[in-house]
């Protein structure tokens, strides 16, 4: 990125942000999911903002005031919305509908109550009660509801009499089939669920899901598998694992952070190699994840027919991959591999111009292989929209590797730390932090 290196990555960082400084409903704080005309909010959306809020007062991008003022305005709503069985409501045990009404925040599209997304919003409402922590009312009313909103989440419900914690659940048919299997995001929601001091995940849920873990060996790296490039970022956006293992890693000799440090080389690694030919892919231009695409399609290029999918969750090495890249997930593993990720925000930026005509930065994700709409300024397809989830992992994780604000907001959170240590986490920083709870409050 040259001489103005640090100079555009808070370009970039700014950018990202003005995402939730405009696509917001003031008067509850909830975030538009996507940038498509009558589009939900997006719980996760929210959730990310509410983290993204004390890295822009720090940063200048917003004042404090203003911070506290959505902050309040978004958790309030959460804690007065309708929580029951019924179909329209905003929220159901404590957990909430992956996507919301961007005006009356009620449940959108018959949607599922999601355990993950609901994971990510409890996230950033605890990021948000360590860092407004002053004696004013305010501050001091966002760290009871924060609190408050995630004491009331019944993990336990959410097991559904089983060993692993379900994906969700709709009034009209229960619980979903999927559990969360696999390595991938779901490391946060087990933290958040362990930790959790009125509905706690017995410490017998975390070893079951683990014990679903893939070890692999790709490109020469042996890493845990997942294969969309940002199941090995979301769950670092809050934690910081450096130096951290539970009972699972020690054997592996490497700790979480290590792993999403192969993850990010085995993309690059596969990207070189290319083994399916399509247009781009090199050692600077990477980022297969789950994502927006051209698809559904099939289309002729230069004499291949080739498969084009929609939103799909990309992955390496096995797929599925139709020459989709995401911009957003190599900002994302930043912190892990500087010395790769840069070299790719770099080409993102200068050579494919990504950022050219965009209001928010990086665009979802493009495809050097598809051509897109005839006469669009790029040659191939680019996404036409913004989403929030997106834009969050870009402004926290850009953050995280200058300065580590959020995870150092979340090593004071004692729910967190909890939950770190009832998975078996140990070691490092986690050895040097008081184990403590705060005492037991009703709020309403």
């Amino acid at each position: 990125m040259g001489n103005n290196l640090s100079d555009e990555l808070r370009q970039l960082q700014q950018e990202a942000f003005d995402y939730f400084l405009n696509e917001v409903n003031l008067a509850n704080g909830l975030i538009l999911d996507k940038t498509a005309l009558n589009w939900p909010a997006s719980i996760a959306a929210t959730g990310l903002a509410l983290a993204c809020y004390p890295v822009a007062v720090e940063r200048g991008l917003m004042t404090r005031e203003a911070a506290i003022a959505r902050t309040l305005a978004t958790l309030r709503f959460f804690w007065q919305s309708p929580q029951g069985p019924e179909p329209e409501a905003t929220g159901y045990k404590g957990f909430y509908y992956h996507f919301l009404d961007m005006t009356t925040g009620r449940r959108a599209w018959q949607c599922e109550l999601s355990t993950i997304d609901s994971a990510l919003l409890y996230a950033g409402a605890l990021a948000a009660a360590v860092y407004f922590d002053a004696a004013d009312a305010r501050e001091r009313e966002i760290s009871e509801i924060a609190d408050a909103l995630y004491r009331r989440a019944d993990w336990q419900w959410a097991l559904n009499g089983g060993a692993t914690v379900t994906h969700g659940w709709k009034p009209e048919s229960g619980f979903l089939e999927y559990r969360w299997e696999g390595y991938n995001e779901a490391l946060l929601l087990y933290v958040l669920g362990l930790g959790s001091p009125t509905h706690p995940l017995p410490e017998s849920s975390y070893a079951a899901w683990t014990s679903t873990y893939r070890w692999e060996s790709c490109y020469g790296y042996e890493y845990l598998y997942a294969g969309p490039l940002f199941t090995h970022q979301l769950s670092h956006v809050w934690i910081d694992f450096r130096g951290i293992q539970d009972a699972y890693m020690p054997g592996k000799g490497i700790d979480y952070f290590e792993n999403s440090r192969r993850a990010t080389y085995v993309q690059r690694a596969y990207a070189i190699e290319n083994p399916r030919k399509f247009e781009g892919y090199r050692e600077c231009c990477w980022g297969i994840t789950a994502s927006e695409g051209p698809g559904p399609a099939t289309l002729k290029s230069k004499g291949i027919e080739r498969e084009f999918y929609d939103y799909v969750g990309r992955g390496v090495p096995y797929g599925p991959d139709d020459g989709t890249l995401a911009p957003w997930a190599v900002v994302a593993s930043l912190p892990f591999a500087p010395e790769i990720v840069l070299q790719a925000i770099d080409y993102c930026i200068h050579q494919a111009k990504l950022k050219t005509l965009n209001r928010y930065g990086f665009k979802a994700a493009f495809n050097p292989t598809h051509p897109g709409e005839p006469g669009n300024p790029y040659g191939w397809w680019v996404s036409p929209w913004h989403f929030g989830l997106n834009q969050g992992p870009i402004v926290l994780m850009i953050e995280n590797y200058q300065s580590g604000l959020l995870w150092n907001l979340m090593r004071r959170c004692p729910h967190i730390t909890a939950g770190l240590r009832r998975a078996g986490f140990s070691g490092g920083w986690l050895s040097a932090t008081r184990p403590s709870l705060p005492a037991d409050r009703a709020f309403s």
